[in-house]
């Protein structure tokens, strides 16, 4: 099967979780599986919150942040992925002067 971000309409809006700033995002929700092109602006962050069903990995594709997992600190940069574990919660912040570009990819039940 074949995703196709450029066909799909980007939203912006704020981020979620009682984050900070706005967010930009192109998502493809599937049949237990959801993959989402996610663009935290500078300042933003997706706030802290939790995973009971599914498993939450965040591909860096650009730019720097932290994740915060389960109380422990991870750097964010190209290349790095970060795994929020089912039964995990977690909060991402773009810590950088550019855009924090992940690609997000939740397998589990939708929650």
């Amino acid at each position: 099967m074949r995703v196709d971000f450029n066909q799909m309409q980007e939203m912006t809006l704020p981020c979620p979780h009682q984050g900070t700033g706005q967010m930009s995002l192109r998502a493809y929700v599937g049949q237990g599986e959801k993959l989402v092109s996610c663009t935290i602006h500078p300042g933003g962050s997706i706030g802290l919150h939790s995973h009971p069903s599914s498993d939450d990995l965040h591909f860096v594709l650009m730019g720097t942040g932290v994740a915060i997992c389960d109380g422990e600190e991870e750097l964010l940069e190209p290349g790095v992925c970060h795994i929020c574990k089912k039964g995990s919660a977690h909060s991402i912040q773009n810590t950088g002067p550019g855009d924090l570009v992940l690609l997000t990819v939740e397998v589990g039940p939708e929650e």
